[in-house]
């Protein structure tokens, strides 16, 4: 099996376009954009996530792909890995750029079984998707090495002596004229558990996506393992079934693993359907989890850190409450908000400082923002966008005020990816909480109510 590596908003187009490959563009198999093109028309059909959209470039149809990161598979086995588009700006490659969003990936509620130094050291080595594969082996292992767990489950079946209890009425109906036949309901200790039914089947799944040879070696000597237990029919019911009580907490990564695989899906996204599963994050909700996990770190007591509050809307209507303002970060402690920020996983140029560019950003951002400070900080207070740190964005912007608001003033902040920090003028009236200096937080917190 093929493949390419490509970052967000790369263009593909099909092989048989003829001649060379314009700069900027990706050939890929005829047979693979075919797919692809149809997967952009299903999801237009079905109003689905728009991990991929139709253009045209130099005269050539083309496929460009979004903001979402991961892996797509076609069902010939072709894969597309799809990097952050930051990889670019900050140079590295795409070792570094995998290496990156797996970090960024242990921050999402739903991934954040990675163990990040083992992921880390595969990044460099192989891609993405063996990457997840690796890690869902490794977590097998372990499985394997304290034991596949048994337990007792309730069987009926007809046998040749009498166990547990006699089901009189079946007993009846299929042993009338069977003597030697008894139809009983009794216990059974046994390692078929939905637990490891699921695993088995990862196991097998792993064996055709998988085009490394150590990692399909590694799969098979797992599998030997679970010769006894009979794969899962309806994984979806025997995740349901799944129970993690007590002395099954070693079960818990790898069945998060599992899972993913075995669902086609990433937590956020849907499935890539048509026997083609598809891995992928729209890095917005990466981005806003991984600013979110390391702001909290940056901020001093008694302040917490709430992510998605959704405490205002924007009108009111027969009584009723519509759109509802949910800022993707609020700073706030006992007395009430303090801050409200936004991510925005966009690239910024500094050096755009014109009212034709205007470093990149975006008017409906803007009154996003104006809609957030009057609701959640009564229209008087600092409102803040959070932007990747590039060599193009390197520090804060100069503050943007709202003519008609006086008291409501907005910050441009570049948040550094590689040091995990929130970059803060030292100017503005919130530097020192988000910079944990506990000795000047109080009267930072006294000057921000006073707004």
């Amino acid at each position: 099996m093929s493949g390419i590596t490509i970052y967000e908003f790369d263009v593909l187009i099909a092989e048989a376009s003829g001649g060379a490959c314009p700069e900027g563009l990706h050939t890929i198999p005829d047979k693979v954009y075919g797919w692809l093109e149809r997967q952009c028309l299903r999801a237009a059909d079905e109003g689905g996530a728009q991990w991929l959209r139709l253009t045209q470039r130099r005269g050539h149809r083309a496929v460009q792909v979004t903001s979402f990161v991961g892996v797509i598979r076609a069902p010939d086995g072709y894969q597309i890995e799809v990097l952050p588009k930051v990889g670019k700006a900050i140079g590295g490659g795409a070792a570094e750029a995998r290496q990156l969003l797996i970090d960024m990936l242990c921050c999402l509620q739903g991934f954040r079984h990675v163990q990040t130094d083992s992921a880390k050291l595969s990044a460099t080595q192989m891609p993405l998707l063996e990457v997840f594969i690796a890690e869902f082996l490794r977590t097998v292992g372990h499985i394997v090495k304290r034991g596949l767990r048994s337990s007792y489950s309730c069987k009926q079946d007809n046998l040749f002596a009498l166990r547990g209890k006699l089901i009189m009425a079946s007993h009846l109906r299929q042993n009338l004229y069977r003597a030697d036949r008894f139809f009983t309901e009794h216990d059974e200790f046994s390692i078929d558990r939905p637990e490891n039914r699921l695993l088995h089947t990862a196991l097998r799944r792993v064996l055709m996506l998988s085009t490394s040879r150590a990692h399909q070696q590694l799969a098979r000597e797992l599998e030997f393992v679970f010769a006894e237990v009979p794969v899962s029919v309806q994984p979806r019911i025997d995740f349901q079934q799944v129970r993690l009580d007590r002395g099954m907490g070693y079960y818990s990564d790898a069945l998060a693993w599992a899972k993913l695989i075995l669902e086609e899906q990433s937590p956020l996204t849907g499935s890539g359907g048509h026997n083609a599963p598809s891995l992928l994050f729209p890095m917005e909700a990466v981005f806003e989890a991984f600013v979110a996990k390391h702001l909290a770190k940056q901020l001093a007591r008694p302040l917490v850190l709430k992510t998605q509050a959704r405490s205002h809307h924007l009108v009111r209507h027969r009584e009723q409450n519509w759109f509802c303002l949910k800022p993707d970060l609020l700073i706030r402690d006992a007395s009430g908000d303090l801050l409200v920020l936004d991510t925005k996983w966009k690239l910024l140029d500094g050096l755009k400082a014109n009212g034709t560019n205007k470093y990149g950003l975006a008017q409906s951002d803007f009154y996003q923002l104006q809609a957030y400070g009057q609701s959640y900080l009564s229209g008087a207070g600092d409102v803040v966008l959070i932007y990747p740190k590039t060599a193009a964005f390197e520090r804060p912007l100069p503050v943007f005020e709202f003519p008609k608001l006086e008291g409501l003033r907005l910050w441009v902040l570049p948040f550094c990816l590689r040091s995990r920090q929130l970059l803060v003028p030292e100017c503005s009236p919130f530097a020192a909480i988000l910079e944990g200096r506990q000795e000047n937080i109080s009267a930072d917190l006294e000057s921000l109510a006073a707004v």
